[in-house]
């Protein structure tokens, strides 16, 4: 049962209170069961090398396809939730998240890894997730903003409490204990996924994606069975099966608005080309530390630094940048916080004492907090609205793939030169690359916008033309609430 024919047969519920709360309570618990859990793999780096006597390369892999499956295993979960509802999804989610660690628990090889707590956790982590925060699409209307930003806190919340939980288990019971104890917490996100029952909307707040729309390709049929194409014969089911793949691909990857929007387009590859080096220190900041003679609780500490910080920056970066001020601009607050990822990383190449990381560790998370604030508000400046989700469709695919190939190609680097430094070098030249890439080149676009804007200006009238300066974003005005099908966080 969709969660549409669900709703209509349950009770109505009030939204924006009532058990809504409990909802956001439980999305909150989602993302920091989910989205944070991720953060705490480096602290079983060098247990797991030690275990299956693993190149650093082969041991990134097993976080890498984690983290990459995260994120883009989007578009199949948006397809899951429209066939058989959220609840359905964050709790087959739930499942399979703690399934996947459960059976790493048992694993002989680090290849296992690469299938159990990679694939099937990664997997049960973006379905619980993303349907996590659909769910708050239906229960919230006037409170939507407010909705989505406080269950972005649990994101910081698994940051800070992952990687200590880790280090306390790790050090009692082992990391395969451990990792049966982690099988046991995932499973929480079924209890979350029960709290979040159908609700029935009323039209005026159903999402977009939630309101019939004619098929693309039902007019072609109409038009080829008008013509006297029988509906069985073998040249219309091909034809058939083409055109709903062609929806399919219109619908979640949107390669339309690649091509024709510049804008999109030099976003997406910068953020893809970003990506190579964003996940670096998550990954190798504790092995690094322990390398350097740092006692492995202070190093599991480091993380939760990150993530404490990410707790109070995220939200005001987000207000920061819904200010007036920085209409149209927001590019390039992303660019400078991508800019200063990429410097700080320069610290840990100076030193790797405890002070001098825990200092990049606080400059990382100022940074860092910028980039996972504003990545979709970028998004939604340079997409039309009623096309965000298959935007966001190709977005996150192109995304992941770098975030896969990323860690493993610089363990090969560290395996190779035996140094450390070069894990911090790379991060580094990926960021400030990308950083420079997406700001120049807006700049240069909204340049050229302009001058056609004003030459334009000048042909229609040229007896009363003035120039003048406008901005780039579009009005939000006559727009309905932004649904939001699926969606990553970096």
């Amino acid at each position: 049962m969709s969660q549409g024919e669900a709703a209509g047969r349950g009770t109505a519920k009030p939204q924006d209170r009532g058990w809504a709360w409990m909802v956001l309570l439980a999305a909150v618990l989602l993302q920091g069961l989910t989205l944070g859990f991720p953060c705490c793999i480096g602290v079983f780096f060098t247990d797991l090398q030690h275990e299956f006597q693993a190149s650093n390369s082969q041991t990134s892999w097993f976080p890498s396809i984690m983290v990459a499956v995260l994120h883009g295993g989007g578009p199949l979960c948006s397809i899951l939730v429209k066939r058989f509802g959220c609840r359905f999804a964050v709790m087959l989610g739930g499942l399979l998240s703690g399934l996947g660690m459960v059976s790493s628990s048992f694993c002989k090889s680090i290849s296992q890894l690469y299938l159990t707590a990679g694939l099937i956790t990664g997997l049960g982590s973006c379905f619980s997730f993303q349907a996590g925060v659909t769910v708050l699409g239906y229960y919230f209307v006037r409170w939507r903003t407010l909705a989505n930003a406080v269950a972005s806190t649990g994101v910081s919340l698994g940051f800070t409490l992952w990687p200590l939980l880790s280090q306390y288990l790790l050090d009692e019971m082992g990391w395969r204990n451990t990792f049966l104890i982690f099988g046991g917490i995932l499973l929480n996100c079924c209890v979350c996924g029960a709290i979040m029952r159908p609700i029935q909307l009323a039209s005026a707040s159903l999402p977009q994606s939630a309101k019939p729309r004619e098929e693309p390709g039902s007019r072609a049929e109409e038009a080829q069975l008008s013509n006297g194409a029988s509906p069985h014969h073998p040249t219309f089911q091909q034809h058939t099966r083409r055109t709903k793949c062609f929806q399919v691909l219109q619908k979640y990857l949107a390669f339309d608005i690649f091509c024709q929007n510049k804008g999109y387009q030099i976003y997406t590859i910068g953020v893809t080309w970003m990506m190579m080096g964003f996940a670096l220190p998550h990954v190798y900041l504790v092995p690094y530390a322990i390398h350097n003679g740092v006692e492995e609780r202070k190093a599991a500490l480091l993380i939760s630094v990150i993530g404490f910080i990410n707790i109070f920056i995220r939200p005001l970066t987000g207000l920061l940048s819904g200010h007036r001020a920085f209409t149209g601009r927001r590019i390039y607050l992303f660019s400078l916080a991508v800019l200063l990822c990429g410097l700080s990383n320069f610290i840990c190449v100076i030193s790797a004492e405890f002070s001098v990381l825990i200092l990049y560790c606080v400059i990382l998370s100022i940074a860092m907090s910028g980039v996972g604030a504003l990545t979709f508000q970028v998004l939604m400046d340079v997409v039309e609205m009623d096309r965000f989700s298959s935007a966001l469709g190709l977005f996150t695919i192109l995304e992941s793939i770098t975030l896969l190939i990323g860690p493993p190609l610089t363990g090969l680097l560290v395996d190779i030169t035996s140094d450390f430094h070069y894990v911090f070098y790379n991060s580094s030249f990926f960021l400030i690359s990308a950083a420079l890439f997406m700001g120049l080149s807006f700049c240069a676009l909204e340049k050229k916008n302009k001058l056609r804007e004003a030459s334009k200006a000048h042909l229609d009238n040229p007896s009363r033309y003035q120039y003048s300066e406008t901005s780039t974003e579009p009005k939000a005005e006559n727009q309905s609430p932004l649904a939001v099908e699926y969606i990553t966080s970096v």
